[in-house]
């Protein structure tokens, strides 16, 4: 197997790592077990945080093709209390996938938290556990037991400032986790009629993830935590299978980012921009980035990348292609700005809220 294979669908790629960035502040990196009841195993977790000047400089996540991110491993959590960040990968993907965008978040005083979801990460493809997609966005839930109650993990949280992201197949955890709920039957429907993306159907084809009615029925239950305030997803997949109830429901900030240059048959109309159409208005934030690919979000490819890519497993080095003039870290410095402003605004209240409380 190509240690750069790509999954079949959604675009989570593997072993796709992230440039570093110059952090404001040290950041603190560690790999945490958390425990999953329902899935009878333990997550694989990443953290990043604010840190102290200490732990053991390194470069994580290095490969041949993509670069790597300077953390301090093991660091000491700075004292205070933040505010958290779940991210959770696309399909096929891993934790490494937008550590770009962790590490900067860290840097700026943000927990970040991203478990491998087992059955659609990289290091376990077990299509018994993929078929019920509804264990991902419980998978974030127990992160977030598991933060709250073991300040010594990456730091105090504040409950009040909790916030999920996510990209691709992750972008559809994010908005279940925020209280949207999936119907597989309208989902087959709009597959059938040509209305939602190949991509999407031939993922759900390929997972079986709709052929059993537990797993149906799992989806379409409520799923949300309420302890979530705010979401946002990064061109996200499988959009058009929510009831529009469900998503007019949603009573949290979300910003939806879409890549505007479609290299997989993920176009943004059909699932990003309709997403955004169905939430509520006043509380949903809609950009489209037009010469950001699905791959855009992901980290940035070495010089000679996508030809040696090619070499081992022709038709993937699209992972380094984006849209136009811009380089990737260009469209990653917008990409991170719309993130940080909206977190901030969305957070903010919630912060206040808190020290009210407080006093």
């Amino acid at each position: 197997m190509s240690r750069y294979r790509l999954p079949a669908a959604l675009g989570a790629i593997l072993l796709l790592l992230p440039a570093a960035a110059e952090a404001e502040t040290a950041v603190g990196f560690t790999l945490r077990a958390v425990p999953s009841p329902e899935r009878h195993e333990l997550l694989q977790t990443a953290f990043w945080y604010p840190a102290e000047a200490d732990g053991r400089l390194a470069r994580v996540a290095e490969n041949p093709a993509f670069l790597g991110v300077d953390v301090r491993e093991d660091a000491t959590p700075l004292s205070g209390v933040h505010p958290l960040v779940v991210f959770s990968h696309g399909l096929g993907g891993n934790w490494r996938n937008e550590a770009w965008l962790a590490t900067r978040l860290a840097a700026e005083g943000y927990v970040v938290a991203a478990p491998d979801h087992p059955g659609t990460t990289t290091f376990n493809r077990s299509k018994d556990e993929a078929a019920d997609l509804s264990e991902r966005p419980k998978d974030l839930s127990h992160v977030i037991d598991a933060v709250l109650g073991r300040p010594n993990m990456a730091g105090t949280i504040d409950p009040a400032r909790i916030a999920v992201l996510g990209h691709s197949l992750g972008g559809w955890t994010a908005i279940e986790i925020a209280g949207g709920r999936f119907d597989a039957e309208k989902f087959e429907k709009d597959c059938a009629a040509g209305h939602a993306p190949s991509i999407s159907c031939k993922a759900m084809d390929g997972l079986g993830a709709l052929k059993n009615a537990d797993h149906r029925a799992s989806v379409a239950g409520d799923l949300g935590d309420r302890r979530v305030k705010a979401a946002v997803t990064l061109d996200l997949g499988l959009g058009r299978g929510f009831t529009d109830a469900s998503l007019s429901a949603i009573e949290l900030p979300v910003l939806v980012l879409a890549a505007g240059f479609d290299v997989i048959h993920l176009p943004a109309e059909q699932e990003s921009q309709y997403l955004a159409d169905h939430l509520p208005q006043p509380l949903t934030t809609y950009r489209r980035i037009d010469d950001a690919t699905h791959f855009s979000f992901m980290g940035v490819c070495k010089p000679g990348a996508a030809d040696l890519i090619e070499k081992e497993a022709p038709g993937e080095g699209v992972v380094c292609r984006d849209g136009g003039t811009r380089s990737r870290e260009e469209i990653h410095d917008e990409v991170f700005t719309l993130v940080s402003d909206f977190l901030k605004r969305s957070l903010q209240g919630a912060e206040t809220a808190t020290s009210a409380e407080r006093r």
